[in-house]
């Protein structure tokens, strides 16, 4: 080898050319996530916006001015048969909620921890009354009622919104009740507690969450219900009702502010509850 090949000097590499950047899959589903959140966050904005409408009349359908009056006690509650209609659902949504919840915690923990006959069967009627349409369970309520010569009212209301909630309280309690460890309780039951005490003291606590989203579920459901209710109301109004009948003369702002407090609700309660969630798995 000659000494001029020793000292050749190395050809120095090409540059590498810089890699094109392409829309990775998390990259696409990021984006399409937020497409879909600002979607569903654009009705409620709207309604948000259109409480502090300065609006002259009745019709809130045009920007006329920012305005606080209408979030006074005072004009807020000046339609009477509104405010009557606001509380009428509340109470069948705190009620029927408080059942549900009742009921459903039963039935779901049935459900998930024992292995009965007909078990099957209790699943398949609990998934096909969460997957059944409106329009087919407000029918056959109504036939239910009459032909027991029940009177469509408030009772008949809230009946029919624990039916139907009863299904999706079971089925998120079930869920949970599914995953938890047995050899808790069986510890407790070493220690020497009673079946009833264990539930209380050990298994109760775990499925509250659970217990609680259900019954947060049943709340929201009820009082946002319109096919079922006009079925079974008769000439009980609630909220969604007196809002499906004022549509045709003009909605009022007060209905925006109502609506905006119930969001607002709804709203803080999950921040709390996240909030104490994460608390608790830290300690």
């Amino acid at each position: 080898m000659s000494l001029s090949t020793l000292h050749r000097p190395a050809t120095e590499p090409a540059p590498a050319a810089r890699p094109r950047r392409r829309l990775k899959g998390g990259t696409l589903l990021f984006l399409y996530t937020w497409l879909v959140i600002i979607w569903l966050i654009i009705p409620i904005a709207v309604m948000v916006a259109f409480s502090f409408n300065n609006t002259p009349g009745r019709y809130n359908q045009h920007w006329d001015g920012f305005t606080l009056k209408w979030w006074h006690p005072a004009k807020l509650f000046e339609i009477e048969d509104l405010t009557k209609a606001l509380w009428t659902s509340l109470a069948i949504a705190v009620i029927s909620s408080v059942v549900s919840a009742a009921l459903g915690t039963g039935i779901g923990y049935a459900l998930g921890r024992y292995r009965f006959r007909g078990s099957g069967t209790l699943n398949v009627i609990m998934f096909s009354t969460i997957s059944s349409p409106e329009l087919i369970m407000g029918a056959s309520l109504l036939s239910l009622f009459v032909s027991l010569a029940v009177g469509p009212g408030f009772v008949t209301i809230t009946i029919a919104h624990i039916m139907f909630s009863i299904s999706f309280v079971a089925a998120i309690v079930r869920a949970r009740v599914v995953t938890l460890d047995r050899s808790i309780e069986e510890a407790a039951a070493d220690l020497g507690a009673t079946a009833w005490t264990t539930f209380w003291k050990v298994t109760f606590p775990i499925i509250l969450p659970a217990v609680f989203s259900g019954l947060l579920l049943a709340f929201a459901l009820s009082i946002d219900d319109f096919v079922v209710t006009n079925f079974t109301a008769g000439s009980t109004v609630t909220f969604p009702l007196w809002i499906w009948g004022s549509t045709r003369v003009g909605l009022p702002p007060q209905v925006n502010v109502m609506g905006t407090l119930i969001f607002a609700f709804g709203v803080l309660i999950a921040v709390v509850t996240n909030i104490r969630s994460r608390k608790a798995k830290r300690a």
